[in-house]
């Protein structure tokens, strides 16, 4: 079963895009699984994930939002998954398609940088990360990571309507596989 990987800096619209691909799957069934819901889970010894000191709990993350992934498209849901998943967090996503039969592809929502940030200083919940030389840091780990070619899309210009059908159609089409 499939399993899409929406990525990008904190602010871009992975949520939104990542909720709606779900809903408006074409499998009889989809789960969306923000990775923001998983750090949430942690009540004791949360360290900000962008963080250096908080390379050891985002790596327990990770490795739980892979395991729960796998459980669902093994369960037959085409799973979509929502975070800032750079290089530095492929391989435990790797490992899971080599050792289940995972279709996965990856999607990095990129749009410029002043956009992105502007994104990210317009949510309003209380947990939003906002500080725009955090945002600016995070969207410049992106740029200059080695992304895997294909796989990023610029979305300086889409709204999360234009950006959701260009991720189906694209997916539809066998593009952004990552395995």
């Amino acid at each position: 079963m499939r399993v899409i990987l929406v990525s990008g800096p904190s602010g871009v619209g992975k949520s939104t895009v990542a909720r709606r691909l779900a809903e408006q799957s074409p499998e009889a069934r989809a789960v969306h699984l923000p990775s923001d819901d998983f750090y949430a889970y942690v009540r004791k010894g949360y360290l900000e994930p962008w963080r250096t000191e908080a390379h050891d709990q985002n790596i327990t993350v990770m490795n739980t939002l892979v395991a729960s992934a796998t459980a669902y498209a093994a369960g037959g849901y085409e799973v979509v998954v929502d975070g800032v998943i750079g290089p530095w967090f492929f391989a435990p996503w790797l490992a899971a398609a080599r050792a289940h039969p995972l279709d996965l592809r990856l999607v990095i929502l990129l749009p410029d940088e002043a956009r992105t940030v502007a994104r990210a200083q317009a949510r309003t919940t209380s947990d939003a990360l906002t500080e725009a030389a955090v945002l600016r840091g995070i969207w410049r780990g992106f740029r200059d990571a080695s992304l895997p070619e294909g796989h990023v899309l610029d979305t300086s210009e889409q709204d999360a309507a234009a950006t959701v059908a260009a991720v189906r159609l694209a997916i539809t089409e066998g593009r952004f596989r990552l395995v």
